[in-house]
């Protein structure tokens, strides 16, 4: 069986910071870090999707955390076609027309420049052996056909030699008689499809599965089960407290998933103060628990 290594979506979430989780002494930011690696093994940097990541911030998250600990930074909104807001590039990237930018295009030029100083940004991280995965979440309309997979194929052409993993979130993707084709396109391009678990039922819902497309990693994101996904603020669709009942169903799930790869990340992105921190730990301890 594979490591199973379980973990939260940010270390640096505001709700977090305000919910007492970080003991004082450990409340700056390195203090945060080093905490946060003495409790768990993986962290997602979900920052990497809202702005370009820094080296300089890489190599200080190297220096923090221990041989072992990994770093699945989510990617850049622009790289996987999602609206990004100028602001969020660097001053001499910002343009005059921010219209594209809205519908998460860009020309070609802008976005091999984008592409080239994400890559610089995350590659101490990659040096140093933290780099665990690439997460590339497409938006609710990224919907298979010709169009999306071609998008897909040549993503993996721009981050060749990276651990790519891929989240959906059109249900299409995941539906039964499109399930093979999907873990079959994802395996040939070397990208580890990533699992979720969510609120069932809703319009948006994926199934609660664990695919692994990839032997050397495979994903599953927790994100709450919420009734208000798909709308209202961000806190509204991510406040979710997971009780032990509904972690310890996902054990058997784990484990069969983990048999079948070298590695798997199990992260929490459910938001409510130190919900995420504390359904990892819970989720630790189910896992370490001896098979019945």
């Amino acid at each position: 069986m594979g490591d199973i290594l379980v973990g939260a979506c940010s270390w640096t979430d505001r709700q977090l910071l305000a919910s007492g989780w970080y003991p004082r002494g450990r409340r700056d930011a390195e203090g945060r870090l080093r905490h946060y690696a003495s409790r768990l093994p993986v962290v997602e940097v979900d920052a990497g999707y809202y702005a370009l990541p820094s080296r300089r911030n890489s190599e200080l998250w190297v220096e923090r955390t221990p041989d072992g600990f990994r770093f699945d930074v989510k990617a850049f909104s622009l790289l996987t076609g999602h609206p990004t807001r100028a602001e969020s590039l660097p001053a001499d990237l910002r343009g005059t027309d921010p219209g594209p930018l809205r519908r998460g295009r860009a020309g070609e030029g802008l976005l091999d420049e984008v592409w080239g100083r994400f890559a610089a940004g995350i590659e101490p991280l990659r040096k140093a052996g933290r780099l665990g995965t690439v997460l590339f979440q497409f938006p609710p309309w990224f919907a298979p056909g010709d169009p999306a997979e071609a998008t897909l194929e040549a993503c993996a052409l721009r981050t060749q030699g990276w651990p790519l993993a891929v989240e959906f979130r059109h249900p299409g993707w995941w539906e039964p008689e499109r399930a093979e084709a999907t873990r079959a396109s994802l395996s040939a391009l070397g990208a580890s499809a990533v699992g979720t678990d969510m609120a069932q039922r809703l319009p948006g819902s994926l199934p609660p599965i664990a695919p692994v497309t990839r032997p050397s990693l495979a994903v599953v994101r927790f994100h709450g089960r919420s009734a208000a996904w798909g709308r209202g603020s961000k806190e509204d669709r991510f406040r979710y407290d997971y009780d032990v009942t509904e972690l310890a169903a996902w054990v058997p799930r784990l484990r069969r998933a983990a048999r079948q790869a070298d590695e798997l990340h199990v992260l929490f992105n459910n938001c409510c103060a130190d919900a995420a921190v504390g359904a990892a730990e819970s989720m630790r301890r189910l896992l370490t628990r001896p098979c019945r």
